[in-house]
C-alpha cells in the first residue's frame, strides 16, 4: 500500500500534466492546490510543486490563462502568481504579441485596477494584489506610452476625480511611473527611449501638477494627502523649476503641511529636494523659502531644547523628523550658505547652524554622519579660502549675528558654531582601526586589520574635519583637548571610553599644528597621561592609559624624530609593555613599535649624539629578551618593524652584518630542525616541528616585506633547505591522502603541513616582487623553484590538495621577470594549465582561489610573455582561448574583468606587425567564436557591469575587419577569389 507522501507526490505529477495541457480548460482549484503545496509543503513535495509552477509560467501560452485565474481563484497567492506570469510576458514578449492582444491586456489591467481601488475597503484588504497590478500597468506604460497610449495622462487625471480612493491609487501609479522613468530606467530601457519618456512627462506635467495642487488645497483625507506628497517628492528632482518657484507650492508646504505632525516628515523630504536646487535666478525665492521654513521650525522646536535628550526618548516618527531636519539644513546650507552670509541679517543662518550643532550631539551614528558631511564641506571650504594655520582664534563670545568681525573673513562668522563642533568631534572621535583576532581555515590565530568598515570610514571623515578645524584655530583645538585631558586627571570626565576617544582625537591631528606648537602640546599631553597612569590604581586602568600613551606617541613621528632621547625612551617603554600580559597591551606595543620603525627608521641605524653605537645594535643584542613573552603573530610584527630599521642602512656591508644578527634567532631554530630532519625525515611529521617551521617562515615573510631585495642574503641561506622541506611536506600529504582518503586534509597535522607549503610560496613570491636583479633571480632561484613546485602541483591527484599559491607565485615570477622567463613558460603551462582548467571549468564557483590565481597567471603571461603563447601547440592555444572565454563568462566580477582584460590585451598583442602570420591564422580560427561569445555576455543581464569593455572589444574587432587587417576569409564557405572587403559583408550579415 502506498504511503501518504507517495500519494501526494503522485497526485502532483497528475496535476502537472493537467495544468500543462492547454487543450483543456484550466482547473482553478487544481492550480490553487499546487500553489498551496508550494507555499505550505515541505521537501520533495514543495520542490515538485515549484517545478510544476515554473514550467507553467515558462509556457508560451501561460499568459492566456491569467484572466481566468484572476477572476475565479480565491487564493491571493495564486492571483499573485498569475500576475507574475503576465509581468514576465510584458517584459519579454510584448513586442511580438498582436496589437489586439496588447490592447486587450491593457484594458483588462486598467479595469482590474479601477475595480479594486475605487472601493477603499477592498483596496486596503487587497493591498499587495493592487500594488502588483500597479507595477504591471507601469510596465505596460513603458512599452505603450506615449506612442500607443497618448491619452494616459488625461485619463488618469480625469478618473482621479471620481473617488478619493481611486485618486489615492492613481497617485501611487504616477509615483511608480516617475520612479521607473527617472530613477530606475538606467539599464532597463535605452537612453533615447528614457529621454523621450522624460520629455513627454515634462510636457504633460501641468495636468498632473494641477491634480496634486487640487488635492493639497482641498483634501482632508490623511492617506490621500500623504501619498500625494510622496508622489510630489518623486517629481521634484525633474519637473520644470517654474512649478516649484513660480507657484504657491513652497509656501503651501511650509505653512500648511510642515507644522502638521502627520505630514511633517514627508514635507521636510520635499523641502530638502527643493533645497538641493541651485539656480541664481531664484535666489530671492530661496531666501524667502528659508526664512519661512526657519520661522516654522523655531515655533516647532525652540532653540533652548536639548535635542540629544529629546531624541533618546522620542517615537520613531519624531526621530525620523530630526534626521530629516538634519538632511534639510545640510542640503540648504551646502548649496545656499554663501547666499545667506551676504544678507544684512544673519539670524536665520545663525539659528540653522545652532540647530545643526544640537543635532550633531544626538547619539545616532547615521544622523551624525549627515551632519559630519556638512561640517567637513564647510571647514574644507573655509580653510581653502585662506589656508594659513591660525594660532590665535577670534573671541568666540564676541561673534555678532548682524555683521562680520573687522577682518572680514568668512571664517570669522563661524567661530562659535565651529568651537562647538570641535568639542563634539573630540568627544565622539571614532576608533582609528579595527583589529580582529580570528582563527583562519588552517587553525592559526591571526590578526586581521579591517580596512573598509563603516567605523574606519567614519574615523577618516572625522579626522579630516578635525584637521581642518585645527587649521582654522589651533589654539581653540588645543584648549579644548587640554581641558578635556585635565578633566580626565581630576576625575570629572574619567572613563575608559572618554579617554580613548580623546586620545584618538589627539592622535588624529598630528601634523596640523606648527612644529613648536605641536611640541609644547604633545609634551603636555604625555606628561598628563603619565601622571594619570601614576594616579590611577588597578591593572586595568593602567593598561588602558598605557595603550593610549603608546597610541598618541606613535601618531607624532615628527616630534619623535626631533627628540632622539624621548624616542629612545618611548621605544624602551614599548619593550617593557611587550612583557605586559594584560589583554591588548602587547598588541598595542607591537603596533606602535612598527609604526615608529616605519616613520623614524633612519634614526635607529645612525649613531645619535651621546651614543656609542646605533640603537639597532642594542635591539638586535636584546631581541631574545624583548620577544620572550610575545605571541607568534606579535613576534612577526616585531621582526617586520626591525626589518624597516635595517632597510634604512645604506652601506650594504654593514647591512649584511645587521641582517645576519637580525635573523640569528630564527635561523638557529631552523638549522636545528633541518639537522634533525637530515638524520630522520619523520621529524617533519611532528606537530611541534611543523609549527616552528611555519612560524619561522612567517617571520621570514615579514622580514622580506621590510627589507626588500636586500633579503636575498637571508633567502639564499635557507632557500634549498626550504624547497626540500616543501617537497617532503608534499610527499607526506600525498601519502596521507593515499592511505586515509581526501578527508585527511582536514586534520590539523595536514593543515599545518600545507601552511608550511603556503608560507614557502608566499616568501618566494614576496621576495621576487621586491627583487631588483631579474637575471640573478632567473639563473639562481627559478630552476630549483620550478623543479620543486611544478611537478608536485601536477602530480597531486586530489585537486583540493593543490596549493593555489603555486599559481599566484608563478604569476608574480612572470610579472617581475617579464621577457626573461618566456623560454620557461611552456614548462610552467605544461605543469599547471590543463590540470587547473579541469578543476574550474565545471562551474563558476568551485575552487575560487585557484580560479582567481589561474587567470592572474594567464594575464601575466599574455602581457609579458606573449611570444610564448604563439609557440605552444594549436590544441593548447585553443585551450588558452577557451579559458579566457570561460573567464569573462563568470559571474564573479573580478574573474570576468580579468578575462576581458586578457582578451583585449591578446587582440592588441596579435595585431603587432611582427606576428602578422600568426594573426591571420588566429582571426580565421577564432574571430567569429570570440564575437559570438562576447555577444552572449552582452545580452546577459548578469554581465551588465562589463558592458563598456564588451563594447570596446567588439569595436576593436569590427574596426580590424573594416581596416582590411584580416586578409584571410572569415566565411568558411568563401570561394576564391577572395578580397578583405568580403569579410566586412560577412560580419554584417552573418548569423554569428
Amino acid at each position: 500500500m502506498p504511503m501518504p507522501g507517495e500519494v501526494i507526490m503522485g497526485s502532483l505529477v497528475d496535476h502537472a500534466a493537467k495544468l500543462l495541457d492547454f487543450s483543456q480548460r484550466l482547473d482553478i482549484g487544481l492550480l490553487d492546490n499546487v500553489v498551496g503545496c508550494m507555499y505550505a509543503g515541505i521537501g520533495d513535495q514543495q520542490k515538485l510543486a515549484q517545478e510544476v509552477l515554473t514550467r507553467l509560467k515558462e509556457h508560451p501560452e501561460a499568459w492566456t490563462r491569467v484572466d481566468a485565474i484572476l477572476e475565479f481563484s480565491n487564493n491571493q497567492q495564486t492571483k499573485y502568481y498569475a500576475l507574475q506570469i503576465l509581468e514576465q510576458v510584458i517584459k519579454t514578449r510584448w513586442k511580438v504579441l498582436p496589437r489586439i492582444q496588447c490592447e486587450g491586456i491593457q484594458k483588462y489591467i486598467v479595469g482590474l485596477i479601477i475595480k479594486t481601488s475605487q472601493d477603499p475597503i477592498m483596496a486596503e484588504n487587497e493591498k499587495l494584489y493592487l500594488n502588483k497590478l500597479n507595477m504591471i500597468l507601469v510596465q505596460i506604460l513603458k512599452k505603450e506610452w506615449p506612442k500607443n497610449w497618448t491619452s494616459f495622462i488625461p485619463d488618469i487625471v480625469g478618473s482621479s476625480k471620481n473617488s478619493e480612493s481611486l485618486c489615492q491609487n492613481n497617485m501611487v501609479i504616477l509615483k511608480l511611473m516617475s520612479e521607473e522613468i527617472f530613477d530606475f530606467s538606467s539599464g532597463q530601457i535605452t537612453q533615447t527611449k528614457a529621454k523621450h519618456l522624460k520629455d513627454t512627462m515634462c510636457s504633460e506635467f501641468s495636468q498632473i501638477f494641477t491634480l496634486c495642487q487640487y488635492v493639497m488645497e482641498n483634501a482632508t483625507n490623511v492617506p490621500l494627502i500623504t501619498v500625494t506628497l510622496e508622489t510630489l517628492l518623486r517629481f521634484l528632482n525633474w519637473i520644470p523649476l517654474g512649478y516649484i518657484f513660480e507657484t504657491e507650492l513652497i509656501p503651501m508646504l511650509a505653512n500648511k503641511f510642515l507644522p502638521v505632525e502627520a505630514f511633517r516628515n514627508i514635507t521636510l523630504k520635499c523641502l530638502t529636494e527643493i533645497a538641493g536646487v541651485n539656480q541664481a535666478q531664484y535666489d530671492e525665492r530661496f531666501l524667502l523659502f528659508f526664512a519661512n521654513v526657519m520661522n516654522k521650525l523655531e515655533q516647532m522646536i525652540p532653540l533652548t531644547i536639548n535635542i540629544r535628550e529629546v531624541y533618546a526618548t522620542a517615537s520613531d516618527r519624531d526621530q525620523q523628523f530630526i534626521q530629516n531636519l538634519a538632511l534639510f539644513l545640510c542640503a540648504f546650507l551646502k548649496e545656499h550658505g554663501p547666499l545667506l552670509e551676504k544678507q544684512a541679517s544673519k539670524a536665520h543662518l545663525t539659528n540653522a547652524l545652532q540647530y545643526l550643532v544640537l543635532i550633531s550631539e544626538v547619539d545616532d551614528v547615521e544622523i551624525f554622519k549627515i551632519c559630519l558631511e556638512y561640517w567637513n564641506a564647510l571647514t574644507s571650504d573655509l580653510y581653502k579660502e585662506s589656508p594659513v594655520i591660525q594660532t590665535q582664534s577670534p573671541n568666540i563670545f564676541n561673534m555678532g549675528n548682524e555683521s562680520f568681525p573687522e577682518t572680514g573673513k568668512r571664517r570669522d562668522f563661524y567661530v562659535l558654531p565651529l568651537h562647538h563642533v570641535r568639542v563634539i568631534m573630540i568627544s565622539r572621535m571614532a576608533k582609528p582601526e579595527e583589529v580582529l583576532v580570528v582563527e583562519n581555515e588552517n587553525g592559526e590565530v591571526v590578526r586581521e586589520f579591517m580596512k573598509d568598515t563603516d567605523s574606519i570610514n567614519l574615523y577618516k571623515n572625522m579626522r579630516e574635519t578635525l584637521v581642518y578645524l585645527t587649521h582654522l584655530s589651533c589654539s581653540d583645538t588645543e584648549r579644548i583637548m587640554t581641558k578635556k585631558l585635565q578633566n580626565q586627571v581630576n576625575g570629572t570626565e574619567w572613563s575608559w571610553k572618554n579617554l580613548n576617544t580623546l586620545c584618538w582625537a589627539i592622535g588624529s591631528i598630528s601634523g596640523a599644528m606648527h612644529e613648536e606648537d605641536e611640541k609644547r602640546f604633545i609634551v603636555t599631553v604625555i606628561k598628563d597621561l603619565l601622571g594619570l597612569c601614576e594616579q590611577k590604581k588597578g591593572k586595568d586602568n593602567k593598561a588602558i592609559i598605557a595603550s593610549n600613551i603608546m597610541y598618541v606617541v606613535g601618531q607624532y613621528p615628527r616630534f619623535l624624530r626631533a627628540h632622539w632621547k624621548f624616542l629612545k625612551t618611548v621605544v624602551n617603554k614599548l619593550f617593557e609593555f611587550m612583557h605586559e600580559t594584560h589583554d591588548g597591551v602587547q598588541d598595542m606595543a607591537c603596533d606602535t613599535f612598527i609604526k615608529i620603525a616605519q616613520k623614524c627608521r633612519r634614526h635607529f641605524v645612525s649613531v645619535q649624539m651621546g651614543e656609542v653605537v646605533p640603537f639597532i645594535e642594542e635591539i638586535l643584542t636584546q631581541t631574545s629578551t624583548i620577544i620572550c613573552d610575545l605571541q607568534p603573530q606579535q613576534v612577526h610584527t616585531f621582526y617586520e618593524a626591525v626589518g624597516y630599521m635595517i632597510s634604512a642602512q645604506m652601506d650594504s656591508g654593514i647591512q649584511e652584518v645587521l641582517i645576519d644578527k637580525y635573523m640569528n634567532l630564527p635561523n638557529s631554530v631552523w638549522d636545528d630542525i633541518i639537522s634533525q630532519a637530515s638524520r630522520n625525515v619523520d621529524v617533519l611529521k611532528d606537530m611541534d616541528a611543523i609549527k616552528q617551521l611555519s612560524s619561522i617562515l612567517k617571520t621570514n615573510v615579514r622580514a622580506c616585506k621590510a627589507l626588500g631585495h636586500s633579503f636575498v642574503i637571508q633567502l639564499g641561506r635557507i632557500y634549498l633547505d626550504m624547497l626540500n622541506v616543501y617537497k617532503v611536506m608534499s610527499e607526506n600529504i600525498t601519502q596521507a591522502i593515499a592511505v586515509n582518503g581526501e578527508s585527511v586534509t582536514k586534520q590539523i597535522l595536514i593543515k599545518g603541513m600545507r601552511v608550511v607549503k603556503k608560507e614557502t610560496l608566499k616568501l618566494i613570491a614576496s621576495w621576487v616582487e621586491r627583487s631588483s636583479n631579474p637575471q640573478m633571480v632567473l639563473e639562481n632561484f627559478i630552476p630549483p623553484l620550478l623543479d620543486a613546485i611544478l611537478l608536485d602541483y601536477r602530480m597531486t591527484t586530489v585537486p583540493a590538495a593543490r596549493e593555489p599559491e603555486v599559481l599566484s607565485t608563478m604569476a608574480a615570477v612572470v610579472e617581475k621577470l617579464e621577457a626573461h622567463i618566456t623560454p620557461l613558460v611552456p614548462k610552467i603551462f605544461d605543469a599547471v594549465f590543463e590540470c587547473t582548467l579541469e578543476m574550474i571549468n565545471k562551474d563558476f564557483e568551485e575552487y575560487p582561489e585557484h580560479r582567481t590565481n589561474f587567470f592572474l597567471l594567464l594575464q601575466a603571461v599574455n602581457t609579458y610573455c606573449f611570444p610564448a603563447l604563439l609557440q605552444i601547440p594549436p590544441p593548447q592555444f585553443k585551450l588558452v582561448l577557451d579559458a579566457i572565454v570561460w573567464a569573462f563568462k563568470h559571474t564573479m566580477r573580478n574573474v570576468a574583468d580579468t578575462g576581458l582584460a586578457i582578451l583585449q590585451q591578446m587582440l592588441q598583442n596579435i595585431s603587432i606587425p611582427q606576428y602578422e602570420v600568426a594573426a591571420q591564422s588566429f582571426y580565421q580560427s577564432f574571430f567569429c567564436d570570440i564575437v559570438q561569445h562576447i555577444f552572449s555576455v552582452v545580452t546577459d543581464t548578469s554581465h551588465t557591469a562589463g558592458l563598456t569593455m564588451h563594447a570596446t572589444i567588439l569595436a576593436y574587432l569590427f574596426t580590424t575587419v573594416e581596416l582590411g587587417k584580416v586578409t584571410v576569409p572569415l566565411n568558411p564557405q568563401q570561394q576564391p577569389p577572395f578580397e578583405p572587403a568580403f569579410n566586412i559583408q560577412f560580419v554584417q550579415v552573418c548569423d554569428i
